[in-house]
């Protein structure tokens, strides 16, 4: 991790300090492109957190400028460089006043754009413009090798070559962005990966679209092409956004859902949430994807909402201490109501088998049995009934009485992987439910 931060930091350094020694060349082009990148930060506001793109009109302007090869038909000069400078201005500049309020951009996001858009420039610009220099930029220079489009025109060979070379700088942040997450929370590779890809296929997508669009109508109607080919990108920004907002009200509806047991009197202040951050962080650890994650917490966060169908409320709600039979009479009844709210039919499967044997489980519900029951062992309910993980006490006595309990209640490598995210500095254990 030091070490792509040390590479993003480098190459930052030699293009600021390149282009002020040089000057900029091309000083209308520049100034055009920056703006754009400027107001792509700006419009950062109402961001949701967690957005693997929040200002996605600014990295499409970045792309934009690493791929422009011609302007209004003129070749361009800027080089990669210069490229590189302007969009870290840039992006600084449009940062201030998020800064200002507090919510500036994460480090992450700024080492991904100086990356991704020097990837892209040092692939498209010496390609497009081999056989030109700047002092022969109005046409062919007789010494040097041919150039993209007189080699190969600007015919579908051309556009082949440009939607290449856009899936691989695609490909270059979504591993770029695995990466830095992996070094930050020690989670897999692989399914980080794979959520990074998948992310690709949305607002990733629309970015790299836009941003070619952009550099292809600039090449042709000049500077004019930059605010027509903006719009469809913002309206797509603004409907993501309020998809977003949309999904994490309903986040918070299951999640004031799953409180009515805390309410009620049946469970623990909190027993439903801290259940809900171990059994994802867990999920992450064995490899679940995005959806599978989201399933995942939903169903954590109403795994205990079958109590409130009891007459008779298990005491401090600690399930973990009931008999195998009523443990999955209260599953069931949770299944029941969990299908009655609308949420997908997924949750309440997870919800159901989650007292099974672990071999007759699926995956997401052997992680909520083993975290729920982690929970109860390390609350008060532990250290008050009497049992036997109570008074070892604390997060290895409650591993210890998991591990005791693998041959028929939790898979070994949920509780090992359990293990893994606590010794990490998981989310803290406490009451029980």
């Amino acid at each position: 991790m030091v070490g792509v931060y040390g590479s993003a930091a480098l190459l930052t350094g030699v293009a600021l300090g390149a282009t002020l020694w040089r000057g900029l060349a091309e000083p209308r082009t520049a100034l055009a492109f920056g703006l754009l990148v400027v107001v792509g930060e700006l419009a950062r506001w109402g961001a949701l957190p967690g957005e693997r793109e929040p200002a996605p009109l600014g990295a499409a302007g970045a792309l934009a400028y690493a791929l422009l090869g011609e302007n209004a038909g003129q070749r361009t000069t800027h080089g990669v460089l210069q490229t590189l400078a302007v969009v870290v201005a840039a992006t600084l500049a449009g940062s201030v006043p998020h800064i200002a309020k507090g919510r500036g951009p994460a480090l992450d996001h700024l080492v991904r754009r100086v990356l991704t858009v020097a990837f892209a420039a040092v692939c498209f610009q010496p390609l497009y413009h081999a056989g030109y220099s700047a002092g022969y930029t109005s046409g062919y220079h007789p010494g040097g090798a041919d150039g993209l489009v007189e080699r190969f025109g600007t015919g579908p060979f051309y556009a082949a070559t440009l939607l290449l070379l856009l899936v691989l700088t695609a490909l270059c942040d979504a591993v770029l962005a695995a990466v830095l997450l992996r070094a930050r929370t020690r989670h897999p590779f692989g399914p980080l990966l794979r959520d990074e890809l998948g992310a690709l296929l949305h607002i990733g997508s629309a970015v790299c679209a836009t941003g070619a669009v952009i550099a292809l109508g600039v090449a042709v109607a000049g500077l004019w092409a930059l605010p027509v080919f903006c719009v469809p990108l913002l309206l797509t920004q603004l409907s993501y956004r309020r998809y977003a907002a949309v999904r994490t009200t309903y986040r918070q509806t299951i999640a004031s859902l799953a409180r009515a047991t805390e309410i009620a009197g049946y469970t623990p202040h909190g027993h439903a949430r801290r259940v809900a951050e171990l059994s994802r962080a867990v999920g992450r650890e064995l490899g679940l994807s995005g959806p599978e994650l989201t399933v995942l917490e939903y169903a954590a966060l109403m795994h205990d909402i079958g109590q409130l169908s009891l007459v008779d409320p298990v005491p401090e709600g600690a399930t973990a201490f009931l008999p195998a039979d009523e443990q999955r009479r209260i599953a069931l009844l949770g299944g029941e109501v969990v299908r009655q709210t609308g949420v997908p039919a997924a949750v309440a499967v997870v919800v159901e088998r989650q007292a099974d044997p672990y071999r007759e489980q699926p995956l997401s519900a052997r992680i909520v049995r083993t975290v729920n029951a982690y929970d109860d062992l390390t609350g008060e309910c532990a250290r008050t009934s009497g049992s036997p993980g109570g008074p070892l006490g604390g997060s290895l006595g409650a591993l210890e009485r998991l591990r005791l309990g693998t041959g028929h209640d939790y898979q070994p490598e949920v509780v090992e992987s359990l293990a893994r995210v606590l010794s990490r500095g998981g989310p803290a254990p406490g009451g029980a439910g």
